[in-house]
């Protein structure tokens, strides 16, 4: 099995495939999540994905300990 702790999901690379599988977030968030990075850049904080259309605050609560973003590059 896998040791240690679930390393979190970079929400600046991960793939549509890879949101869908968080908790709350479907198929049309993730499309959603992926566009609004494509759109507006990278996410600089964990919160701006509640900017995007329909990722309500009880999802965001949901995926919050499980996402990251790297680091302004």
């Amino acid at each position: 099995g896998r040791q240690g702790a679930t390393p979190l999901l970079d929400l600046n690379v991960a793939t549509a495939a890879e949101l869908e599988a968080l908790p709350g977030i479907g198929e049309v968030l993730a499309a959603r999540i992926v566009e609004y990075r494509e759109t507006h850049g990278p996410f600089s904080s964990v919160d701006q994905l509640g900017d995007v259309e329909g990722v309500t605050a009880r999802v965001l609560e949901q995926v919050r300990p499980l996402v990251t973003v790297s680091g302004g590059r």
